[in-house]
């Protein structure tokens, strides 16, 4: 499991991302600090950074639908 909090390119606040592995697969889940909104994705694991770009673009949507 590997962590890292940091602010969000679109100013939306601080995001947290928590990267799991299983495999050959990795769960990417970001939490939005403020309001404590939480998605995550699934993917290869061998493109973290592919999804926490995806996970933050779920961010923002489950954030703009509230």
């Amino acid at each position: 499991m590997w962590r890292a909090s940091l602010p969000s390119p679109d100013d939306i606040g601080e995001v947290i991302f928590e990267l799991t592995r299983n495999g050959a697969y990795l769960k990417c889940s970001a939490i939005h600090v403020a309001t404590g909104v939480e998605v995550s994705a699934l993917g290869p694991a061998a493109e973290p950074e592919g999804l926490k770009r995806i996970a933050l673009g779920k961010l923002k949507r489950a954030l703009a639908s509230r």
